[in-house]
């Protein structure tokens, strides 16, 4: 088996072929580590924060919401993007997690990066455990609805071995949020 040492591709040119709101999608052609040329579709995002906000309780705040390219209804948590590359992220978690459920935290602890489809996004998302909470006024975009519920961590965790919880993000900062307050 040949191995290459230099596992870096370079972009030679780039074409962009939509510009979302959202999403922007281009079509890259790159120089790959053996010299040759390939195509790399690649949709460029502009980030995203995720929130596990844990209650005095164990409880975990999560949200139902329809999913339009699921079509169904899921269980994710509060999360949403930035409002720019350079916003800060910890500033962007907060403002989501108020917008969304009405909660702002005293304690902050960062749980790392999610990246949700590295083979054609770059999109990153920063995920967050909020513990102190207190309860205020949720202002909800006006094109989102959602149903929020507490929920018992463990609850959850088995939710996501289970498979009734699908969604990446929640996934990951669920379990990594439920090992480091288990393994203190």
């Amino acid at each position: 088996m040949e191995a290459f040492c230099n596992l870096e591709e370079v972009m030679i040119a780039s074409e962009e072929i939509y510009d979302g709101h959202v999403v922007h999608l281009y079509k890259d052609t790159v120089r790959l580590p053996n010299g040759n040329a390939a195509t790399r579709e690649t949709v460029r995002h502009i980030g995203a924060v995720a929130i596990v906000p844990m209650t005095d309780d164990g409880k975990v705040i999560v949200e139902r919401q329809f999913r339009y390219p699921l079509g169904r209804v899921i269980t994710e948590i509060p999360a949403g993007k930035l409002d720019s590359k350079t916003e800060d992220r910890l500033a962007a978690a907060k403002r989501e997690l108020e917008e969304e459920t009405g909660v702002t935290a005293d304690e902050w602890i960062d749980l790392g990066d999610y990246y949700p489809a590295a083979a054609y996004t770059d999109e990153r998302i920063t995920m967050y455990l909020a513990k102190g909470l207190h309860q205020g006024i949720r202002n909800l975009d006006e094109d989102e609805f959602l149903n929020v519920m507490a929920v018992d961590l463990e609850a959850l965790v088995q939710d996501v071995l289970s498979g009734n919880i699908t969604d990446g993000k929640t996934q990951a900062a669920l379990l990594k949020a439920y090992l480091l307050l288990k393994n203190g």
